[in-house]
């Protein structure tokens, strides 16, 4: 192995890392973003929509970026960018400066992503594969696991600018080093003339409207907001002029072929579900540990530390073991584990903690990697070494859309059964109900003795009391849910194809 190519690679995986990582590192601390820039709690979401619209846009975009300017350029100009947004992030005086920074950050930062999927791919024989995917698939599930922990910490030990600038010294090592190690290969400067640009504004129209609808619905009542009904249509019809470019122009923005493997769609649908379960639950977690425990983010990150180490722990297991078992085993194995974790997760109530939620984890950590390895192998590994860098954008925008269609998923559902729930439980908590009765006369002789007008304080703390379990339940609705849908993966994983042979390399499998 060529020590120039390998020191490369780890520089492209640490520049993969400080993308993934930014999206997750914010969230957990997006209230002292909001005092800091002293912005609304509506305005404050678009910190992170902006940045996974941006991202969600040049994913599928950078494989044929590569194709024309190399990969040499475009991670070196990525990195840099990156780390440049980042600094002026940090240096944001007002909510609408960060809006534009993270959106720019967002957008140069997704070229980063697939270009190591790929390198993966291409430079590596296929003897090396059970090394270098369990590191990728480490990073592109460890990232956004731990980030909510690194976003806490810093904000807590520091300040909020500390989240952007973290990015400055890793970003400048990436920079410098992809520019004078990566040669893997050459512009293809000509196609800049055949360059679809009715295909990448469509694409941009199509990809980011409909992520600004799955994170904006739920909050604006879905189809009953004029904003998200324009944002819908505006999707709908961009798609349209996509796909008909996409299948029609000799040179498209995206090329959409390697769907026509069999393989390579499972595995994009399977990428899909791991975005539903990776990114779904590293919100609900901190969701459930905020609002019913009351955590801070520090906290929140300590608990959500454990599926962090235990993906750290089964990186070199799941390795071995991608040599010695059939894929199709250990995504079973995987998805097995998570729906486990989330079957689990059904129990909750007021007060589940580190411990009880320690289990779970343990689970969701296993499962995610033992499925992120062989899922990397399905999808990509009987490409042709020529479709790769294509494929390898349209693999990871599944992951992402994955994790926006999950959350607008687990959000409205999370809302949708809360109210139902409140609904039932406060039939039971009628004023007829004897038990109901005597609590609230014990809280409100309670509430009395310490001077408060104790009947209304009494009434403030059943609703609050009945709001919350209402809460807890809609949790467990969304635990089930997601256990269905790990269960009906399981059925999937028997309709795959077993990858050919690892031995016998890129060629091939059509």
């Amino acid at each position: 192995m060529d020590p120039k190519r390998l020191i490369a690679f780890l520089a492209m995986v640490l520049g993969m890392f400080m993308a993934i990582l930014d999206i997750q590192v914010v969230s957990a601390s997006l209230s002292e973003i909001q005092a800091g820039l002293s912005a609304g709690s509506d305005e404050i979401a678009w910190v992170q929509t902006a940045y996974l619209i941006a991202e969600v846009i040049m994913i599928p975009l950078s494989g044929t970026l590569a194709r024309i300017v190399s990969t040499r350029y475009l991670f070196t100009i990525s990195a840099a960018g990156f780390t440049l947004a980042s600094v002026l992030c940090a240096t944001a005086t007002n909510i609408e400066q960060m809006i534009v920074y993270r959106a720019l950050q967002g957008f140069i930062g997704g070229g980063m992503i697939p270009s190591v999927f790929a390198a993966a791919f291409t430079i590596f024989p296929p003897s090396k594969r059970s090394v270098v995917n369990p590191m990728i698939g480490l990073i592109a599930t460890l990232a956004p696991t731990i980030g909510p922990t690194v976003g806490g910490y810093l904000s807590h030990a520091f300040s909020w600018h500390w989240l952007f600038l973290i990015n400055l010294v890793p970003g400048i090592i990436v920079t410098i080093v992809a520019w004078n190690f990566i040669d893997f290969d050459k512009p293809e400067w000509s196609l800049m003339k055949k360059f679809d640009w009715w295909g990448l504004a469509s694409m941009a129209i199509f990809l980011g409207a409909l992520e600004y609808v799955l994170e904006e619905g739920n909050a604006n009542d879905w189809f009953n907001d004029d904003h998200i009904v324009m944002g819908a249509v505006a999707s709908a019809t961009a798609a349209l002029v996509f796909f008909w470019r996409a299948f029609n122009v000799e040179f498209p923005v995206v090329d959409l072929r390697a769907f026509s493997d069999r393989n390579f769609s499972f595995g994009s649908m399977f990428s899909f579900v791991m975005g539903i379960g990776l990114y779904g639950l590293t919100y609900l977690y901190p969701v459930y540990l905020g609002h019913i425990r009351g955590y801070d983010s520090l906290m929140i990150g300590e608990t959500m530390f454990v599926s962090g180490l235990t993906m750290f722990f089964t990186a070199p297991v799941a390795g071995i073991l991608s040599n010695k078992l059939d894929p199709r085993v250990m995504m079973s194995i995987g998805f097995f584990s998570f729906g486990a974790g989330t079957y689990i997760m059904t129990g909750l109530t007021a007060d589940w903690d580190f411990y009880e939620l320690f289990i779970p984890q343990i689970l969701r950590g296993f499962g995610l990697m033992m499925c992120m390895v062989p899922i990397n192998n399905v999808a990509l590994g009987t490409l042709p070494p020529a479709r790769i860098r294509n494929a390898s954008g349209l693999y990871n925008l599944t992951r992402n859309l994955g994790g926006a269609v999950g959350l607008a998923i687990i959000n409205t559902v999370l809302t949708t059964r809360q109210d139902v729930h409140y609904m039932q439980l406060r039939e039971h908590v009628d004023w007829g109900s004897p038990q109901a009765v005597e609590q609230i006369n014990n809280m409100a002789a309670n509430y009395t003795a310490h001077g408060l007008d104790g009947a209304t304080a009494a009434i403030k703390q059943m609703v609050n009391l009945v709001e919350r379990q209402a809460m807890i339940m809609a949790f467990s609705d969304v635990f089930m849910l997601l256990t269905v849908l790990f269960a009906g993966m399981l059925l999937c994983v028997t309709m795959i194809r077993k990858p050919q042979a690892r031995a016998g390399g890129g060629g091939g499998g059509h």
